[in-house]
């Protein structure tokens, strides 16, 4: 397998195919690399190389007891990034990967960078706080994190109706797909998980946003159940000069398998613009 070593000893699995410009994937909670295969597949077919990477504590990647937060997730995607020598490249970020694209470009700059896409992040803040009361109660989760610690496996199991949406009428996702999705998570560890809910619910990304200085396209689905678009999306692209926003009729949080057709096109339409 190819791995990198971080500096604080931790093991981090990541999958690079294909060649031309490097197109750098950021997973979402609690999954790992596996879940752009449709993504990466497809742009590496058009000429680009692409690279994906399990987070630590998810995946193949090592599971440590510490660094579960988002400078260290920015420094891991940035150790990555140096060691492969990377230029030019575009981050794609989904769900709390988004926040991987955030804080890294916060802490470590756009030099190595030409475009970022935030696909149903997390971005700018997704808990409820005073000064942004559109978000997500701190109620919602300490729920998730007590129906991890009762019982991962089915949390995770009943997780996936609103992560994909299966919940709504007319529904097309497979079960494969539901089953696919639960063996990945279940790779993670159950402190990584933990630690990732406190992590990407609670971490303001608001003054990372601010350095953001590059093409950005932010996407979103508006029946998304998770990540709320009036809360995130929207708010991410409004705190961007010249970003776009791409809102997918229907879409639920799940959208790179959902409407991966639609959104592989507007990736490889970003990347050659």
């Amino acid at each position: 397998m190819s791995t990198i070593t971080t500096r604080d000893g931790t093991e981090i699995y990541y999958k690079d195919w294909g060649s031309g410009q490097p197109i750098v994937f950021s997973h979402g909670w609690p999954l790992d690399a596996d879940m752009w295969e449709y993504q990466m597949n497809f742009l590496a077919e058009k000429g680009y190389r692409v690279i994906a990477y399990d987070r630590r504590g998810f995946g193949r990647s090592g599971q440590p007891w510490d660094g579960y937060n988002y400078d260290t997730f920015a420094d891991d995607l940035s150790e990555l990034i140096e060691k492969l020598d990377l230029k030019d490249a575009v981050l794609v970020g989904f769900s709390m990967g988004g926040g991987d694209v955030a804080r890294y470009i916060g802490r470590h700059g756009v030099k190595r960078l030409s475009k970022a896409v935030l696909l149903g992040a997390v971005t700018p803040i997704f808990i409820k706080t005073e000064d942004h009361p559109e978000g997500v109660d701190k109620s919602v989760f300490d729920g998730i994190k007590a129906g991890i610690r009762a019982d991962r496996p089915q949390f995770l199991s009943d997780f996936g109706s609103v992560f994909y949406g299966t919940n709504r009428p007319g529904s097309k996702v497979s079960p494969g797909i539901l089953t696919q999705t639960l063996n990945i998570a279940l790779l993670a560890s159950l402190k990584g998980t933990l630690d990732c809910v406190t992590a990407f619910s609670e971490t303001d990304f608001r003054d990372d946003m601010k350095k953001f200085s590059i093409p950005t396209l932010v996407i979103h689905g508006d029946d998304d159940q998770v990540v709320p678009l009036a809360a995130t999306g929207k708010l991410a692209a409004a705190m961007v000069p010249g970003s776009q926003l791409k809102v997918y009729a229907g879409a639920p949080h799940a959208l790179c398998f959902t409407h991966k057709d639609q959104l592989n096109e507007d990736l490889l339409s970003f990347l050659k613009s």
